[in-house]
């Protein structure tokens, strides 16, 4: 468990909190049209690809030797993984070869998160809104797979590699799930009830 760190790095990732304040206050006063049934089923591609996500990463982990007793049964992981050197391991600990697989994932999510979003409303207002739904979703299933798995994270304070796109950002587990947790409360608050 890592000591409170109010900032992320660099320090303009720290911004990404006024997402959901800004995009409440431009939303309220008109609302959102998005459906019961858009929610739902955009929730359910979230936390499914959050899983996914999750999984890959644990797999990454062990086919770099980043994972400690991957050859074993997930209980056996999880053990060995409690024990072992706190996650994420040092971005530099990270193959090189395998870097620029990684920030091509990392694009090829983005590009799968807006399709969804894209897809289900035709609407650019319903559509951003949308896609920070089922970003935010998807990112606290990411969490909620690893520590599943891995139970990693061990505490919100851990610290985490968050994106690498343009260059790495690090913040302990409690800052994504914090703009994640307000991302959702802005859709919400800002929805007009529609049968869709």
């Amino acid at each position: 468990m890592g000591q409170f760190q109010l900032l992320a790095q660099p320090l303009w990732v720290n911004l990404l909190v006024l997402i959901p304040v800004g995009v409440f206050l431009g939303w309220r006063s008109r609302g959102l049209q998005i459906s019961r049934r858009q929610l739902l089923f955009c929730t359910l591609f979230a936390l499914a690809f959050g899983f996914a996500e999750a999984a890959v990463v644990v797999y990454l982990r062990a086919a770099t030797g980043l994972l400690p007793g991957y050859a074993g049964t997930l209980a056996e992981v999880q053990r060995v993984e409690t024990a072992a050197a706190p996650y994420p391991p040092n971005i530099t600990q990270f193959p090189q070869s395998l870097l620029a697989v990684e920030v091509l994932r990392e694009a090829a999510t983005m590009v799968m998160l807006i399709s969804i979003a894209l897809l289900a409303d035709a609407r650019a207002r319903e559509s951003w809104a949308l896609f920070l739904w089922i970003f935010a979703l998807w990112d606290i299933s990411y969490y909620a797979g690893l520590w599943a798995t891995i139970r990693w994270p061990a505490s919100l304070t851990d610290l985490d590699v968050l994106f690498l796109i343009p260059v790495p950002w690090m913040a302990q587990v409690w800052f994504p799930l914090l703009v994640s947790v307000l991302t959702l409360i802005a859709v919400a608050l800002s929805r007009k009830q529609v049968q869709l």
